[in-house]
């Protein structure tokens, strides 16, 4: 039996996979792919203690053009001072508030038309901050906005410090698609992002200082150490060359860094046709080992090259810059 649609939602039979329809980036608009949110009175957005009731959500966000989100609430929270001072935005970029600090399962600042976001770690953290982002934006009429994920990563073959804008996002396989289990069924779904945004971050980098950036493919994982093939870890099934052979295949298929979100973010932004770029910065190059033992201050200074490459590109979206 072969795949069907019902009402926009893909369903299969036991034995078969769906791949789900793709909706082109050019489109302004959010494509929310659910319709039970039409008939909701009420859409709660819990771990962002938001709602479409509490909340006059077109008036707090429907000027927001850019949405940056990473992993750490503290790194998140230093972004949207940053970029406060980048866009010379009045104020003091000391107090910008936690739009979610009724939860601690997230953070939310709002800086102009910037929306500063923390995702946590792995792909189960940043799915749920997604669902809920993606149907903020819905419900606050966002259009022709632009949606980054700023974070750190391991590289495959690269110097530290190196950042990674992502062409392809893979899984472990190598495949560029993310398989999503709904129902007890499989969803696949295609996680190619705009090439057009990450050609022009690489252009934005070639007017920087100090941030070496390439275009390469990310491979995501479900965790930090058997996954990545990681000899270190409490669990470890596998040799120094088996490790070595899996991160030249990886190399091989054109992977140049690894880290835990990209393929899930990838995947829901282009099922709801939203333009997306990741940007991390390696950490290390995992052919030269496992652990980070890089000075404090020298890390710090590589994990601030994606918010100023990102706020470079904002810049001159906005035409602060030439």
């Amino acid at each position: 039996m072969s795949p069907i649609l019902l009402n926009g939602i893909g369903t299969v039979d036991d034995h078969s996979e769906y791949i789900e329809p793709e909706v082109p980036f050019k489109n302004p608009q959010i494509h929310v792919k659910n319709p039970h949110l039409d008939t909701m009175e009420e859409d709660i957005l819990y771990h962002f203690n938001l709602g479409t009731k509490t909340h006059n959500l077109p008036e707090m966000f429907g000027d927001i053009k850019f949405v940056c989100v990473g992993g750490s609430a503290n790194r998140m929270k230093s972004f949207a001072q940053f970029i406060h001072q980048e866009l010379a935005l009045p104020g003091n970029m000391d107090d910008v508030t936690d739009i979610c600090e009724g939860t601690d399962r997230y953070s939310m600042y709002k800086v102009g038309p910037v929306l500063s976001i923390s995702h946590g770690m792995g792909i189960p953290s940043i799915s749920i901050m997604l669902h809920e982002l993606i149907k903020l934006l819905h419900h606050a009429r966002c259009i022709d906005f632009i949606l980054f994920r700023i974070g750190t990563s391991g590289g495959v073959g690269l110097a530290p410090g190196t950042v990674v804008v992502t062409d392809k996002a893979v899984d472990c396989f190598f495949r560029a698609q993310f398989e999503q289990v709904v129902l007890g069924k499989v969803v696949t779904r295609s996680t190619e992002l705009d090439v057009g945004v990450s050609k022009e971050l690489l252009q934005c980098s070639s007017e920087l200082e100090d941030v070496p950036t390439i275009i390469g493919n990310t491979m995501c994982t479900s965790d930090f150490y058997e996954g990545q093939g990681r000899l270190d870890g409490a669990l470890c099934s596998f040799s120094t060359e088996d490790k070595l052979e899996y991160l030249r295949k990886a190399f091989n298929t054109g992977v140049r860094n690894i880290e835990m979100e990209s393929t899930v973010f990838a995947a829901m932004c282009r099922a709801c046709g939203i333009k997306a770029a990741v940007v991390c910065v390696t950490l290390l190059n995992r052919f030269d080992g496992d652990q980070i033992a890089t000075p404090h201050d020298v890390l710090v200074e590589y994990q601030q090259r994606p918010q100023v490459l990102v706020a470079h590109f904002i810049k001159k979206r906005l035409g602060l810059v030439v």
